[in-house]
């Protein structure tokens, strides 16, 4: 990878000048075509085709050697080793060739020693080599793609039609790789899982009731009572709150207010999420403890309630921004009419205002819910690790997200059912938002018809 920034830098220049020889060759051919009195496209697209031309190549070369150097370098290097140092064990192997790139970069080594000094000046000067290599290919690949566009250029080379099928092409493979993108994913975590109920029953991790992967059990009922009864106590605050503070910003507040509350309601959102951890394990826990413990109720110092609220406060912006933009959305002749005839502006809210605005409200709340669903540093920090089944807010619950992480840190071995748990959580994790995402469409589509 040494040496791409600036190699990125000379292909950027070099079709910054193609585009400016490509326009200029464009205008300068029409007066040598006889029978020819126009182009066919505007100039700017002759410019684009030309350096499209040296630009797509040369990356997509770049892109594939960058992929594969590393990998080759490394392969020679290791073939240059001693034969005692090349039988090693595949971990005792890649001590020696994290050895090596340290000694060739300059930091400390485990184990220095004649041969890994001379593996190192091996592999620096292949580098060397190699980045050389690529930088003069790249820029010959590109000089030689963008003069035989410029070439081309003439008065009846359709070029707006060619440089939007490169376009189109490429926004197809930005949204293939997207695509398939999520499909690993989906296909990597299903894998995984797999392996995992081939060792645990999966009627025994969707409704055993005790988890605790100490004594090899995985009933994960406590990690899903767990995650809902934090994500009902949060959307409990931040529904009403959300929703009536978009009410009153879209409907009520003034302008100037409007201008200044909603920016300050929509800072929550940035805040980090450890920051709300903090807040919730240093302030809001103990508060709760002291008033239950005043009451004569009996609070744990790490509980559901306290994670729930705070997790409240955190989505509130997603809630009351996303509605008060569908609320602003509604159009002004709907209210007028319902002015018009007579209702109030309370009754033109309820009656007229919000159903026409209940699918994005919809969709508003369950991605609110999502983002609770998903949570782990304030369930981490404020509710604790333990996993028991309980409706008590006041009592220390865990979710399915803390466990994921629990899982998979640590010295676990990677396929055992320590550690593929996670997957297992994951891909349950991943119906369930997927089943809120089929809900939030089906009620768009529902009422969307009745208000366009």
């Amino acid at each position: 990878m040494s040496g791409t920034p600036l190699l990125l830098l000379i292909l950027l220049l070099i079709m910054s000048g193609l585009y400016y020889l490509g326009k200029k060759r464009a205008l300068a051919s029409v007066e040598g075509w006889s029978g020819i009195k126009h182009l066919h496209s505007l100039p700017s697209y002759y410019g684009f085709y030309a350096a499209l031309w040296a630009g797509l190549p040369a990356l997509l070369v770049l892109f594939i050697w960058n992929g594969f150097q590393d990998t080759i370098i490394m392969d020679l290097v290791v073939s240059g080793l001693p034969q005692e140092l090349r039988q090693l064990d595949d971990a005792r192997l890649s001590l020696v060739i994290n050895d090596i790139k340290n000694q060739a970069s300059g930091d400390v080594v485990s184990a220095d020693s004649e041969a890994v000094r001379a593996a190192a000046s091996h592999f620096s000067s292949l580098q060397a080599t190699v980045t050389a290599a690529k930088v003069v290919l790249i820029l010959l690949l590109a000089s030689a793609c963008g003069i035989f566009a410029w070439k081309a250029i003439s008065p009846d080379l359709r070029a707006r039609n060619r440089v939007e099928m490169i376009i189109k092409g490429l926004l197809i493979l930005c949204s293939s790789l997207a695509i398939f993108t999520t499909v690993g994913i989906v296909l990597s975590v299903l894998f995984e899982s797999v392996r995992f109920f081939q060792v645990i029953p999966v009627t025994e991790f969707l409704f055993g009731t005790h988890y605790n992967p100490g004594t090899q059990s995985f009933g994960a009922v406590p990690l899903f009572a767990g995650t809902l009864l934090i994500s009902v106590i949060a959307m409990l605050i931040a529904v009403p709150i959300g929703l009536l503070a978009a009410i009153y910003l879209s409907e009520y507040a003034g302008p100037n207010l409007r201008a200044y509350a909603k920016p300050v309601l929509e800072i929550l959102a940035g805040i980090p999420t450890v920051v709300y951890g903090f807040f919730a394990a240093l302030t809001v826990a103990p508060f709760v403890a002291e008033l239950g413990t005043s009451v004569g109720l009996t609070v744990s110092t790490e509980s559901a309630l306290a994670a729930g609220v705070v997790m409240g406060i955190m989505i509130i912006p997603f809630i009351s921004s996303l509605s008060d933009d569908v609320i602003n959305s509604v159009p002004q002749a709907m209210r007028d009419a319902s002015y018009g005839l007579g209702a109030t502006r309370s009754e033109t809210v309820t009656k007229v205002i919000l159903p026409a605005a209940l699918p994005g409200i919809v969709g508003s709340v369950l991605l609110a819910a999502s983002r609770a669903i998903g949570e782990t540093m304030i369930v981490v920090m404020a509710a604790g690790l333990a996993a028991k089944l309980t409706a008590n807010p006041l009592d220390t619950v865990t979710t399915v997200t803390v466990q994921i992480v629990t899982a998979l840190v640590g010295d676990n071995e990677f396929d055992s059912p320590k550690t593929l748990v996670a997957f297992a959580l994951g891909l349950v994790l991943f119906f369930v938002t997927l089943a809120l995402n089929v809900v939030a469409l089906h009620v768009v589509r529902k009422y969307r018809e009745q208000y366009d």
